[in-house]
């Protein structure tokens, strides 16, 4: 037989003092559901202990704590891999060739060589040696003697063939730098809006943070307000 000074507790099934008995009419919602996780049967008609009460109340905190470090933790996992993502795009858009016809690679080597320092000292060489033969060692009466006919005409034919292999490499490079320009604005236009991603998350988690920091502030303020209301 139940004494009128002790109660039993509807989820332990223990004996607890009079004074420790509180109603689930009075326990806030996020800890009741917690309770009712456990106890499906607990609902409004019945009693528990404030000793377990207090339980629930700290596993409410430690579970709110370990969802917030989980929440960052996978913030910090999406920023890291946008980020990497973000790499390789721009590694992709420097180091992408295309693919390009058998007269287009030859142009686009013709005029790397033809504008390289390389080309320019090679063809002095070249055009000083033609000259010192012909005037030193064939005594200008060789196969080209002065003024180097045939030395112009050569000069001629190189520079009337190379100007429109020139035109046709830069061509090359605008249509390069026509895919780049564009690349580039989708690699701006993903970064904003991924910023923009970032910034509702954010925002979202700070309501939700501020939310949830309220609630426990409130089952603080229950907690302390027992200890209070028992130490009088």
């Amino acid at each position: 037989m139940k004494s009128k000074t002790t109660f039993i507790s509807d989820i332990s099934q223990k004996e607890f003092p009079i004074a420790d008995k509180i109603s689930a009419k009075l326990i806030r919602n996020p800890i009741l559901a917690l309770i009712q996780k456990d106890y499906p049967d607990f609902d409004e008609d019945k009693f528990l202990a404030i000793g377990e009460l207090n339980m629930y109340r700290e596993k409410y905190i430690s579970n709110y704590l370990v969802v917030e470090i989980g929440e960052l933790s996978n913030l910090e996992t999406k920023v890291i891999g946008s980020l990497n993502e973000d790499k390789s795009l721009v590694s992709v858009v420097e180091d992408e060739i295309g693919v390009r016809t058998m007269g287009q690679k030859v142009a686009d080597k013709v005029a790397a060589f033809g504008g390289s320092w390389k080309f320019i000292i090679f063809f002095g060489v070249f055009i000083l040696l033609w000259i010192l033969a012909n005037i030193y060692i064939l005594l200008n009466k060789g196969f080209d003697p002065y003024p180097f006919i045939l030395l112009n005409l050569i000069l001629s034919c190189l520079a009337a063939l190379q100007a429109p292999v020139i035109m046709m490499s830069q061509n090359r490079q605008e249509e390069k730098d026509r895919e780049r320009a564009k690349k580039d604005y989708m690699i701006n236009l993903k970064s904003e809006l991924e910023i923009r991603m970032l910034h509702e998350k954010l925002d979202h988690l700070i309501m939700h943070q501020q939310e949830e920091l309220i609630e426990i502030q409130k089952v603080q303020i229950e907690m302390m307000n027992d200890i209070l209301t028992r130490i009088k």
